[in-house]
């Protein structure tokens, strides 16, 4: 390499939204039709446990933006259905992105943006057109022209898939055969408006960064016919949870499954949508085949480090709920989490506890960047070089804080098991060596006392730790553990000797 040759990465983050990470070959499914980023892990790093800091599309997008966990960035809810948090990121919030525009990098993001109603990408430094929201915006007037532009007919499609609500209302949307090529679908149209400024930054001199967000394969899933049919239902083996029953569960669960039809659907049903969903992975994977193939013709390999993620998985079936929500399970907190950096260990695989705050700070360490501003993340360049960064955790926290209401919950995750604290009902335990669907809450169970004292330790211990002070002081007060309390006053009252 020449000794001259500017140290900062190029860097390629690629984003998806409401992904399950056992629809993708590279996490053991066999029928996933996902050449590109199979290799894109084989090249590079395959984190076995990344976890999401919190299941919900616009404050999991915000951590990764700034680095700071939910909490701390306080932008908690989408603005779809905003229950009076905030909106918008606080004023001067640090952002990677000013930070890498002020070092001179080119800074684009091409699609979704879901991080404030108010602040733009432009407004945190980035380039690029953006589309604002939750869903594909198919009406939007930049993807209308462009199939104009390349002769393609209008948005149409057919046999829309819906459950039923109470009083035989129709459910919401889940699924439709899209009336289009797919030279038509939106994330085709997303795919090339990234390669048109990965050209351009490709002729500047500057290193750049650039975020290419596809909206799926968050639901509905609406496709062409090729991947709406690619995947044999048959070969489709139902989620393991499949046949929850609830039984000691916080009763909210059972309402989001009312709230989705889930119960609509017969299991031959479900085995259509799961495979109308992995369909939708795939066409998604093409797109991001065609990005990585420009990248590689433009001679970009060799100095661009790839991400792959998503803001948080999806049930599709699994504890019989769909979307997301207030429920804590690993089908919507674990992530796909794939980093190639050039010169690199491969294949690697790495099994410690990583997030979207890490994904922060190992882009700040590409750019040459002080990590430390991601405050809540920590580099993952290590790694990818097979080491492993000293003190890293052993284990996970991560927090929800309603979509839809209001609705709290921390969760501690570890190897073996997880600890939620929901202080509106039960809380949950689960032993995931035992248990690995989650299928049995075992808080109260006596056999578990050790453990359930051990990690209610350990969560309030990183809550205080971590600032997370409210939550804290109402775990100190309703949950039973070991540890001194670190947090009491609650009033100068408390301060007074007597």
């Amino acid at each position: 390499m020449d000794e001259n040759a500017d140290p900062r990465r190029n860097i390629l983050f690629l984003m998806t939204d409401q992904h399950r990470i056992d629809s993708l070959g590279c996490y053991g499914n066999p029928h996933a039709q996902t050449p590109n980023l199979d290799r894109l892990a084989e090249t590079g790093t395959r984190f076995d446990n990344a976890f999401t800091p919190t299941a919900i599309c616009t404050p999991a997008r915000a951590s990764l933006l700034t680095g700071q966990s939910p909490f701390r960035h306080r932008l908690l809810a989408n603005s779809e259905w905003n229950i009076g948090y905030r909106t918008e990121l606080l004023d001067g919030s640090f952002t990677f992105s000013q930070e890498l525009r002020e070092r001179g990098y080119n800074v684009g993001l091409i699609g979704k943006w879901h991080v404030g109603e108010l602040a733009t990408p432009a407004t945190y430094g980035f380039d690029g057109p953006y589309f604002p929201g939750a869903i594909n915006p198919i009406m939007h007037e930049a993807y209308r022209a462009y199939l104009t532009e390349h002769g393609l007919p209008e948005f149409s499609m057919t046999e829309p898939v819906r459950g039923t609500l109470p009083g035989d209302r129709p459910g919401h949307l889940l699924a439709a055969r899209l009336e289009m090529p797919v030279e038509a679908t939106f994330e085709h149209f997303l795919a090339d408006t990234a390669i048109d400024l990965l050209r351009k930054y490709a002729a500047d001199e500057k290193p750049f960064s650039l975020s290419l967000h596809f909206f799926g394969p968050h639901l509905p899933y609406v496709i062409p016919d090729e991947y709406y049919d690619l995947i044999d239902p048959e070969v489709v083996e139902l989620p393991a949870s499949f046949h929850e029953t609830f039984a000691n569960k916080p009763p909210v669960q059972s309402q989001y499954s009312l709230y989705w039809s889930s119960d609509s659907f017969t299991a031959a049903e479900w085995r259509k949508l799961i495979a109308v969903y992995w369909g939708y992975v795939a066409m998604i994977d093409y797109e991001v085949g065609r990005v990585l193939d420009e990248m590689s013709r433009l001679g970009l390999d060799e100095s661009t480090a790839v991400f792959f993620t998503a803001d948080h998985g999806e049930f599709t079936g699994a504890h019989r709920l769909n979307d997301k929500g207030p429920a804590m399970y690993d089908d919507i907190y674990r992530i796909p989490g794939l980093l190639r950096v050039p010169g690199g260990v491969a294949p690697n695989e790495d099994d410690h506890f990583v997030t979207l705050t890490d994904m922060t700070a190992t882009i700040l360490d590409l750019a040459g960047s002080d990590t430390a501003l991601a405050v809540d993340g920590g580099s993952l360049a290590p790694f990818t070089r097979g080491e492993v960064p000293e003190g890293w955790r052993e284990d996970f926290v991560a927090e929800f804080h309603g979509h839809h209401f209001h609705y709290q919950q921390r969760m501690l995750r570890t190897t073996t098991h997880k600890l939620v604290v929901n202080p509106e009902s039960f809380n949950e335990l689960y032993d995931l060596e035992a248990d690995p669907f989650e299928l049995t809450n075992v808080y109260d169970v006596p056999l578990y006392d050790g453990i359930r004292r051990e990690l209610c330790d350990r969560l309030y211990t990183q809550l205080v730790e971590r600032g997370d002070d409210v939550f804290a002081r109402w775990m100190a007060a309703t949950t039973d553990f070991d540890v001194p309390l670190k947090l009491t006053a609650r009033s100068d009252y408390d301060l007074v000797e007597l």
